[in-house]
């Protein structure tokens, strides 16, 4: 076994971006693809190093590029300033995520009938819009992600099977942006999951998230359940 990784190029129109991707060389079937959605800053070695613990578990990991290539935040102002025009945007977001998809399902390697995205941050809001656009895949998964509408989809049936890993105490998402959440779900007739985990912020899955006063603090065991739930919903989704 070996993981074998390299960047991608691809395009959403005009717009060139380059998605980091990796596989386990032992397979030689096709298999499921997973995309993975970057937190605000952009297509960092953070989501590099979920696409290669992806391959691990049989898949390929697709870590999807929102930003363009080489566009990389340098802080929170310039992470904020990237991330910005896609929530107000969302039509354009989800067109991005679709550009991802596409591309993903191109693969050689991969069963385009057979696809999953998860997302982190900024990144789980990337992939519940995907699943809220009613795009054909088997399912989401969200870490710590934003949970607000966009007010685009409203009506849509929503396809993928959902599932939300959650801190209890992110102060980015409200109890009620929570409940609407669900209640937005179960009018989109979506098989919904949402796991709350108890004293924990947002960023929880991130050793590097050490900044109570922004709300964003690691939480090892947060972080361990909910790769093993995500885990779990992959297992289901690909049986």
């Amino acid at each position: 076994m070996a993981i074998v990784s390299d960047t991608l190029e691809y395009l959403d129109g005009d717009v060139l971006l380059e998605a980091f991707v990796a596989y386990d060389n032992a397979f030689t079937r096709r298999r499921p693809a997973v995309l993975i959605n970057h937190t605000w800053a952009g297509r960092d070695n953070f989501v590099a190093d979920k696409a290669k613990k992806i391959a691990a578990l049989g898949y390929v990991g697709f870590a999807v590029d929102m930003y363009g290539k080489g566009v990389l935040g340098s802080g929170p102002e310039e992470n904020a300033k990237l991330m910005q025009p896609f929530i107000d945007d969302r039509a354009m977001l989800q067109q991005r995520m679709k550009a991802a998809l596409a591309a993903a399902k191109q693969l050689s390697w991969v069963d385009a009938s057979q696809c999953a995205a998860i997302g982190f941050c900024f990144g789980g809001l990337c992939v519940l819009d995907l699943a809220r656009t009613g795009s054909d895949l088997q399912g989401v998964v969200s870490f710590h992600g934003l949970l607000g509408a966009p007010g685009n989809t409203d009506g849509n049936v929503v396809k993928a099977k959902v599932l939300v890993l959650h801190g209890h105490d992110d102060p980015m998402v409200s109890v009620e942006q929570v409940i609407a959440f669900e209640q937005e779900m179960t009018r989109a007739g979506a098989d919904w999951q949402l796991h709350c985990y108890g004293n924990t912020m947002h960023a929880f899955t991130n050793p590097l998230a050490n900044d109570p006063k922004f709300g964003t603090v690691y939480q090892p065991d947060a972080d361990r359940r909910s790769w093993q739930a995500m885990q779990n919903f992959l297992n289901e989704l690909f049986i």
